[in-house]
């Protein structure tokens, strides 16, 4: 099949020629055609918090143009515990870099709600499905936990609750992809 020449930025049916002469589908949008690094000093700490904790947003749609994931690091410092909380419609899967951060919530499988503790240790994971109520503790007298977590929606949803207990969980009202709540 002979080669077709189309001239950069025309289309060729459902495709586009870049300026070097790359012929991409029509709808990737010029912003989603690399690859993106965030160096740890562009990390940007103005997301939503829960006390206790201090999150830094690393890929998102702020920082990346990212559509449908954020991502970032969250400190809880020695001897911290952070206040309840949940992400919305949000999975979140938590990678532990430092430290041996716990992960407390209500188990409601048994015949009685029991809070449950996980304790993890760097390099273990930790998977919290949506609006599951829970929170971050670091028991250590001297050392900071750092975790990475990663978000099925774009932006951090954090929604701050009173306890664990689900009573304030409200899915059709909080945690929609994209908010950031704080009742």
């Amino acid at each position: 099949m002979p080669a077709v020449h189309v001239p950069a930025g025309s289309a060729d049916g459902p495709y586009v020629r870049t300026p070097s002469g790359v012929l991409l589908p029509a709808d990737i949008d010029p912003f989603h055609r690399r690859l993106h690094r965030v160096a740890p000093t562009a990390l940007i700490g103005d997301t939503t918090q829960t006390t206790g904790m201090r999150r830094r947003e690393a890929i998102s749609g702020k920082t990346v143009g990212a559509r449908n994931l954020w991502m970032g690091q969250t400190h809880v410092p020695a001897a911290t515990s952070s206040a309840n909380h949940h992400h919305g419609a949000s999975e979140t899967a938590i990678y532990v870099v430092a430290g041996n951060p716990a992960f407390v919530f209500l188990d409601v499988d048994g015949d009685e709600p029991v809070e449950t503790r996980i304790e993890t240790a760097p390099g273990d994971y930790v998977f919290v499905p949506p609006y599951v109520p829970h929170r971050e503790e670091n028991p250590d007298p001297s050392v900071e936990a750092v975790v990475v977590i990663a978000r099925t929606t774009q932006e951090a949803i954090v929604v701050n609750l009173e306890g664990l207990d689900w009573s304030e969980v409200r899915p059709d009202e909080h945690g929609a992809a994209g908010s950031e709540c704080a009742p």
